[in-house]
């Protein structure tokens, strides 16, 4: 069965992206489009891998992060910041949150891959 990863970004092509790039890995994908969207979707899926956007509408990807991470069971959860930001100290609000990596856009989708291929093998 393959490893399900949620990919929460405001920016549908961004999302597109994602999708193609780890379909064709053999992910299966589920969208989010910002963080109450995926929260909502959260609780009726089996989620392996939550790769996030930063800043988005509604909830960002931080709040996100520290709601998933009070759920049991998401302890161990990988988790991938997809981002703009590049700052240091946004890295590691991040971190503090509880991220588990973080690529900066733009991104190649074999650089994306290679991240969570090693977080998260198929």
């Amino acid at each position: 069965m393959a490893k399900r990863v949620m990919a929460v970004d405001d920016s549908a092509t961004v999302r597109q992206v994602l999708v193609m790039a780890m379909e064709g890995a053999g992910y299966e994908v589920v969208e989010a489009s910002d963080g109450e969207d995926a929260l909502c979707k959260f609780k009726d899926a089996h989620i392996d891998m939550l790769v996030t956007d930063l800043n988005m509408p509604n909830m960002d990807g931080l709040a996100l992060i520290k709601e998933v991470r009070q759920k049991p069971g998401n302890r161990f959860l990988p988790i991938i910041m997809l981002t703009n930001e590049a700052q240091p100290e946004m890295k590691n609000l991040g971190k503090k949150a509880g991220a588990s990596g973080w690529i900066t856009k733009p991104f190649r989708p074999e650089q994306l891959l290679a991240v969570v291929r090693m977080v998260c093998p198929p």
